[in-house]
């Protein structure tokens, strides 16, 4: 049945959980098949997150038919596999501004609804709050569940164990946790096998049958107990996968097939009975596949995962125009070429190859690539194994997700002065992924600690000499680069290094000066044309570095002109205009300063020119803070 074929007409029944629970049993099904279809549709307009959304429909819209939500709290790990969910809890209208201003986020925000009981936008969190809901119910005395839904490489993350750890710990009997397993490669004789069992071992008479069993052994000899319980736990680890689990302290229910409505709800129905009997914490674990129900995204989940806008029928993507080179190829190019020099450089990342283009490196040296998966912290303390035996590793991870190896940063890093290298990307305004992506705050997390060079380029090529000089820098250094393509400026052919602390003058002026730290030095740039044109001489650094700043020329520059304008695409408490300020401030220099940043407060999704622009960092922006700052 093609996309188009599908009915979708019960959709307009739903507009909460509460509608999908009054339907019958029977027509559960066909709401999957719809939400499948009107995402597929939706996201082919919109981009947006494909093969994971399709691939968890059916344990959604199960989990919301089977247990009470909101009352009971469903977090989603991650939450890009949740736009079914999105869709049954009063949403489907929102998804033609899924991602832009004004529109739904494509992430989970409590803000947003009711059922997004908590934010999702990192891996590895939707155990621990899950827990800590089912926590606080049993405190408050209400017989309400915490759910967690977590897959797409969630479990990667060593914090979902620290979370499974604790359950345990704990025997919290409120508490499920759904595996949404689209990696693990079980053939179909034993998948349906462990399936049947699975719904089997936890329909309700035979978890009497066991507890009936479990007294009568009671009733006999110490030697024939001893041997009952070796045999049971031998069968389960003949049956299941899921000794680990079952010693973490869970009740292991599966692996089911995470696509069969009929076997999810039965699942799902007879955990609900176990968990009213005091049967938790219970892991269900679901083999489901990426992209399940459209071909193109089934046959490749990688590339379908995070999309533009595509033809359905043949799964083709709409033509790239073409343009400058993206920031992260740029990087990746730099590398390869550095490595090909220094048999020492290693490349590693977290689950982000593709995204950091360190796919590319991969292809030419995969023997000294490491994708640690959705796991930072150690990401970072493996680099610095790697860089205190004498290789030179280079971390790419987005800024947003290097705020989850701040300690390792400092204390696996930084304190012991360590060869590593941190190619930040995805640094500052994200678009459409929204506020937990922003990668607004490295430079504040970063530029207090010790050791550590600190830079940011102010386009692509640029970039690309601040690789080999990162890399050559014995010791920590970090580089801040953005999402997408660069300016289109002229590429050197020869990499070179750039003198560490050096900023460098773009254009000298005697009236004012604007010092910029990054991409927004082009911005900077057309300013001080538009001044310069109205009579105003405007100076233009690129400062290159925050750490170290280049104190004497910024503080010769300040004492010339008559006013100062800091320039950055990040936040203002602690950033690259604190670190200006506290320079003129030990320096004596007195001149009025204004700093130009991004303003505290979360920035949502949205489109980043009309952003850049309302914090006055674009040209016009900066043009008008200094008419302001130089008038009289």
């Amino acid at each position: 049945m093609s996309n188009a074929d599908v009915d979708r007409s019960i959709l307009e029944q739903i507009t909460c959980p509460a509608d999908l629970r009054a339907l019958p049993r029977e027509r559960v099904g066909e709401v999957a098949e719809a939400l499948r279809a009107e995402i597929i549709e939706n996201v082919s307009k919109t981009g947006g997150h494909l093969a994971s959304s399709l691939g968890a429909v059916e344990l959604l819209t199960a989990i919301h038919y089977i247990f009470d939500t909101p009352a009971d709290k469903l977090c989603l790990d991650v939450g890009h596999q949740g736009y079914a969910h999105k869709m049954l809890t009063g949403r489907r209208e929102g998804f033609s501004q899924i991602g832009k201003d004004g529109g739904i986020g494509k992430f989970l925000r409590r803000h947003e609804s009711d059922f997004d009981a908590f934010g999702a936008g990192h891996a590895g969190t939707s155990i621990s709050a899950a827990l800590g809901m089912a926590r606080a119910f049993q405190h408050q005395g209400k017989d309400q569940r915490g759910i967690a839904l977590i897959g797409d490489g969630g479990m990667t993350a060593g914090m979902a164990f620290e979370a499974l750890n604790h359950a345990g710990h704990l025997g919290q009997k409120n508490l499920v946790v759904v595996l949404n397993d689209n990696e693990m490669s079980i053939s179909p004789n034993v998948g349906a096998m462990s399936s049947y069992l699975s719904r089997k071992l936890s329909a309700p008479m035979v978890r009497r049958m066991k507890h009936w069993a479990k007294e009568f052994l009671g009733t006999m000899p110490g030697d024939m107990v001893h041997w009952a319980q070796k045999a049971e736990e031998s069968l389960k680890v003949f049956f299941s996968p899921g000794l680990l689990f079952e010693a973490l302290g869970f009740k292991y229910v599966g692996p089911i097939q995470g696509h069969r409505m009929d076997v999810v709800l039965e699942t799902f129905e007879n955990v609900r009975e176990m968990l009213r009997a005091g049967d938790g914490p219970i892991l269900v674990h679901a083999l489901t596949a990426k992209g399940y129900g459209y071909e193109p995204a089934q046959n490749d989940p990688f590339k379908y995962h995070g999309v533009g806008k595509f033809e359905i029928e043949s799964g083709k993507f709409a033509p790239s125009k073409p343009g400058p080179p993206k920031y992260q190829k740029v990087f990746a190019k730099a590398l390869i070429t550095l490595a090909k020099e220094d048999e020492r450089i290693v490349g590693i990342t977290a689950a982000m190859a593709d995204g950091t283009s360190l796919d590319m490196f991969k292809k030419e040296f995969p023997s000294r690539f490491y994708d640690v998966g959705i796991a930072e912290q150690h990401a970072v303390t493996f680099a610095a194994g790697l860089a205190a035996e004498g290789m030179k590793p280079v971390a790419a991870i987005y800024s947003t997700f290097l705020q989850r190896a701040y300690d390792q940063v400092v204390h696996d890093v930084c304190v012991q002065n360590l060869d590593v290298t941190l190619a930040m990307d995805r640094a500052g305004l994200v678009g459409a992924d929204g506020a937990t992506h922003q990668g607004m705050y490295d430079i504040a997390y970063l530029r207090t600690l010790p050791n550590i060079v600190v830079m940011a380029p102010k386009d692509e090529n640029e970039l690309q000499h601040m690789v080999r000089t990162a890399v050559e820098y014995e010791g920590p250094a970090a580089v801040r680069y953005p999402r997408g393509a660069g300016f289109g400026v002229p590429m050197d052919p020869d990499v070179k290094t750039i003198p560490i602390g050096e900023a460098e003058l773009l254009r000298d002026g005697d009236d004012a000066a604007i010092i910029a730290y990054g991409t927004r030095a082009h911005d900077a740039m057309e300013a001080a044309a538009e001044l310069a044109a109205e009579g105003l001489s405007v100076a233009v650094l690129n400062a290159r570095f925050v750490k170290p700043l280049d104190e004497e020329r910024i503080v010769a520059l300040a004492r010339k002109v008559g006013a100062v304008v800091t320039v950055e695409e990040h936040a203002g408490m602690g950033g690259f205009g604190s670190a200006v300020l506290e320079v003129l401030s030990r320096s004596g220099v007195q001149v009025p300063v204004r700093c130009l940043a991004m303003p505290d407060q979360l920035m949502e999704h949205g489109d980043t020119n009309l952003q850049l622009a309302d914090a006055q960092l674009d040209a016009p922006g900066i043009a008008a803070t200094l008419r302001e700052l130089t008038k009289g």
